[in-house]
């Protein structure tokens, strides 16, 4: 009895959990937008930089807000020398590598800004991949304030030039300088264990951080004995007392009508904290500015509610949420919530130099903000033309369709040959507007014997494509023209331009 064959074992045609395709208008719109975002940046001054996708675990740091986790939230490897390697997960810990490592050559100060892919191997969910891409600038050398509050009205620039009104988001400031006043003032800061208050500091940061997702009552648990989540993990929490836990709640909930009046709230929660003070006296600095440039609380507002999950955050620190809803495919509607964000680390750099380097950025979650362009009531005309489409009507007349396109593509005119089944002039037009194609040429033996060609205004042929079959039944549409084979290409720009 012949053997029986064994079924081959195919491989699943599935993206991996966590991230997604980009098909061409994706990747057109996003460009769009990252060119819109860098032209501000150009205004503002900066130079572009583009570093590696890859960079050594030591070098990134531990700062990311998932630190519960045994991996880190990298995607990590050990190469042949035994070195650990891990895909970057933001743009900043990869910036202060590369000044450290370039300072004598750069400009103090150096401002710079960067786009591209990052990685973070944490739990997918609605709206949240593995791989999203950013858009970040960021000045190395300024002490000052003002470099602060230059960030903030940066971005309210940015999100107006790109279509947002006023209303329709509001940056959030804060300052980790008055968290950490407010942790002096409940005994943390002064505690003698400094890497137990590393530690209680770490988890307070992060389950503030957390309270868009979780609620007050999760960061309380958070704050005190820990959380248990819906799939039974646990948690560990900061293990404050109820009266601590009491004015950390009171700090992030504030929520006065003006910032001078949080200001003032702020100053009494902090006490007499030196660095709590600073903190509020910086804030008070960069709310000054912001309004001297025009953006009122109605745009920048204190809310000590924002602490931002990474690490190495030391100063100010702002996040930008828009107010707007988003509709989802189940006819639902959610907040879309936070799209960029940023702040002080002033110790970034100091990891590989040994000396304080002053530094402030923001940083723009490109995929979300492109999902907000397109929720808005008028949405951004984002599909592009695809290529003129040089249908096939005589495989004879190959070489003369060939020339059509050379010729087009050497005046700088996307065109393409079809090279599909040239037998149903249909079904070539209707793959013309698949590709949202302008326009198509249609030439047969008789066109070309009379040196004429038929150019077809493809915005009528989606709706009769499918049922004209022949070459002369098209000639007598109103969206065909036929035009000399020598005028061809000038005809063809001056319909491109219209």
């Amino acid at each position: 009895m012949p053997k029986k064959k064994s079924k081959i074992k195919r491989p699943k045609a599935i993206t991996p959990k966590g991230f997604r395709d980009y098909f061409d208008e994706d990747v057109v719109n996003r460009q769009g937008l990252i060119e819109s975002i860098c032209e501000i940046y150009e205004l503002y001054g900066f130079e572009i930089l583009e570093s590696s996708a890859v960079e050594t675990v030591g070098a990134l740091g531990k700062f990311l807000p998932d630190v519960d986790r045994p991996n880190q939230g990298i995607f990590s490897w050990q190469d042949e020398e035994n070195e650990w390697l891990a895909l970057r997960y933001d743009l900043t810990a990869p910036l202060a590598r590369v000044y450290a490592q370039h300072r004598n050559d750069l400009p103090v100060p150096y401002r710079r800004y960067s786009f591209g892919p990052v990685w973070r191997n944490e739990k997918p969910g609605p709206g949240r991949f593995k791989q999203f891409y950013q858009c970040d600038a960021d000045t190395i050398g300024a002490h000052s304030t003002v470099s602060d509050s230059e960030m903030c009205t940066m971005l309210a620039s940015i999100f107006e030039t790109i279509g947002f009104s006023k209303d329709q988001y509001t940056i959030h400031l804060n300052n980790r300088k008055i968290l950490d006043g407010v942790l002096e003032e409940i005994g943390i800061l002064n505690n003698s264990d400094s890497d137990r208050y590393k530690e209680t500091r770490g988890i307070v940061l992060r389950s503030i951080d957390k309270i868009d997702r979780l609620g007050h009552r999760g960061v309380r648990d958070l704050l005190g004995l820990g959380r248990l989540d819906d799939s039974g993990d646990v948690t560990e929490g900061a293990m404050l007392s109820e009266n601590q836990i009491d004015l950390i709640m009171k700090f992030i909930s504030l929520n006065e009508s003006s910032n001078k009046r949080t200001l003032e709230e702020l100053q009494y929660l902090v006490g007499k904290s030196s660095i709590g003070l600073l903190g509020i006296k910086e804030l008070e600095l960069i709310v000054e500015l912001t309004e001297a440039a025009g953006y009122l609380e109605d745009r920048i507002k204190i809310n000590p509610g924002i602490v931002r999950g990474l690490g190495y955050y030391t100063g100010p620190v702002f996040e930008a949420d828009l107010n707007m809803k988003a509709l989802n495919s189940d006819s639902t509607s959610s907040e879309i919530g936070s799209v960029a964000g940023g702040g002080r680390y002033d110790d970034l750099v100091k990891r590989f130099t040994g000396q304080e380097v002053p530094a402030t950025g923001l940083s723009i979650g490109i995929d979300r903000l492109g999902f907000a362009l397109n929720q808005l009531d008028k949405k951004q005309e984002t599909k592009r033309n695809g290529p003129v489409i040089v249908t096939i009507m005589d495989m004879e007349k190959i070489l003369e369709y060939q020339k059509i396109v050379i010729e087009l593509r050497s005046s700088g005119i996307r065109a393409e040959l079809f090279l599909g089944n040239p037998k149903d002039l249909g079904k070539q037009l209707k793959y013309a507007d698949q590709r949202n194609s302008k326009l198509a040429i249609i030439a047969g033996s008789q066109e070309f014997e009379k040196g004429n060609v038929q150019i077809k205004d493809l915005e009528l042929g989606s709706r009769i494509s499918s049922t004209i079959k022949t070459n002369q039944e098209w000639k007598g549409q109103p969206a065909q023209t036929e035009v000399s084979r020598n005028d061809l290409v000038e005809h063809i720009k001056k319909l491109i331009i219209t």
